[in-house]
């Protein structure tokens, strides 16, 4: 086989090839892409909602506290453990509290 009709083969192969992928992805093979709310990955299904507001950061503040106020109950906050007490948070810091702010 001389290069030239390697050369046709190559380019009839390249052209097939071009069609077949033309007609894929025009929809012939796979479906066409459409958000639809309810499912994980739209912006107003609960799972994005979910994902939107537990993306938080927990910033430390320079206040100490010995023991928790009555009535504390405990919140995960960005796979962070927190008390929450009359919307106050506080992290555990050795034999101590100290009050955090979630932005």
């Amino acid at each position: 086989m001389n290069s030239m009709q390697r050369l046709m083969i190559g380019t009839c192969g390249l052209l097939a090839a071009g069609a077949v992928m033309d007609g894929v992805l025009s929809g012939g093979l796979v479906p066409p892409a459409a958000a639809i709310v309810g499912r994980p990955a739209t912006p107003v299904s609960a799972a994005g909602v979910a994902r939107r507001t537990t993306r938080r950061v927990v910033r430390r503040s320079a206040i100490y506290v010995a023991t928790l106020p009555v009535g504390c109950g405990t919140v995960y906050i960005d796979g962070v453990s927190l008390y929450s007490c009359g919307g106050t948070y506080y992290q555990p810091y050795g034999t101590q509290y100290v009050v955090v702010y979630v932005d």
